[in-house]
């Protein structure tokens, strides 16, 4: 059976790691990466945090699980 898109991006959280959009996108094929975050809250009940970052003059958001 296949995972969804939610269920492999929460395993990739609990390896430790954070996950912006871009990566999502590259490794999981997900366009809409808040909304498996949302998801992952709501549906799994982790508690995802968030955190603003700038890389390059762009500032976006990585998600990561809070230990």
């Amino acid at each position: 059976m296949k995972k969804s898109q939610t269920k492999r991006i929460l395993d990739y959280l609990l390896t430790g790691k954070g996950i912006t959009a871009i990566q999502a996108l590259k490794m999981f094929g997900c366009f809409r990466l808040s909304g498996r975050i949302y998801e992952i809250r709501n549906q799994y009940e982790f508690k995802v945090e968030s955190n603003f970052v700038k890389r390059n003059g762009k500032t976006f958001c990585e998600y990561f699980l809070k230990p």
